[in-house]
């Protein structure tokens, strides 16, 4: 595309503005027409093309700065990359090649920022997962954790040790109070028992001392 093709806008008989349409990097994925623009001010002096002309970039009006570029943000930049084509194009028209590689640098400015940023994304995203698989990975086991989880163990199975003794002296004491319950029972009926065995006894024997009696008194 020629310059006579660009969008042009006339600020005067030696100066005017070139819209320097951008194809831009999506800013999100509802972006139907990633696209930008801004200005190449371009003012001739009198013996252009032999010395070089007076070159500045502008925003447009009504257009906002776009997430990876900013004309206020990335103007020098842009402004210190013309020089060079500049020098290397004096003594021809230069204006077509000079909206060409703002176009083209200005792109590749907002590509490499994209890019940093998808990365940067990707990078979060692998790390909140190297996160989450570590709740099932577990920790490396090394000299240290290996010590400290023999103690703590140890110490476990110690407090298990100690609480199952516990366990078994509060039941052999329950079981003792129900055996001395039951014996005591058991004493106190046959306590009862020899008694009256004694008096059944006692019976048996009188009618022996009334014999003994009657035989003394015959």
């Amino acid at each position: 595309m020629g310059i006579e093709e660009q969008d042009e806008e006339l600020v005067s008989e030696t100066e005017y503005r070139v819209l320097v349409s951008l194809d831009m990097p999506a800013e999100d994925s509802e972006d139907s027409e990633p696209t930008t623009s801004l200005f190449l001010n371009v003012r001739y002096p009198e013996e252009y093309p032999d010395v070089e002309p007076f070159l500045d970039i502008l925003t447009v009006p009504g257009v906002s700065a776009h997430k990876y570029l900013s004309v206020a943000d990335d103007r020098d930049q842009l402004m210190e990359g013309m020089k060079e084509v500049v020098q290397e194009n004096l003594g021809m028209p230069m204006i077509f090649t000079l909206v060409s590689w703002v176009r083209e640098m200005a792109e590749q400015i907002a590509a490499e920022r994209k890019e940093a940023a998808d990365k940067a994304q990707e990078e979060l995203a692998l790390e909140a997962e190297r996160e989450e698989n570590k709740k099932f990975q577990g920790e490396p086991v090394t000299p240290e954790s290996f010590t400290r989880w023999r103690e703590a163990f140890r110490h476990e199975m110690a407090e298990a040790k100690e609480r199952a003794e516990e366990e078994r002296l509060a039941e052999m004491k329950k079981l003792k109070v129900k055996e001395e319950k039951k014996l005591t029972g058991k004493q106190l009926w046959e306590s009862g028992m020899a008694g009256k065995g004694d008096e059944e006894g006692d019976d048996d024997d009188a009618p022996v001392d009334k014999m003994a009696k009657m035989q003394v008194a015959a």
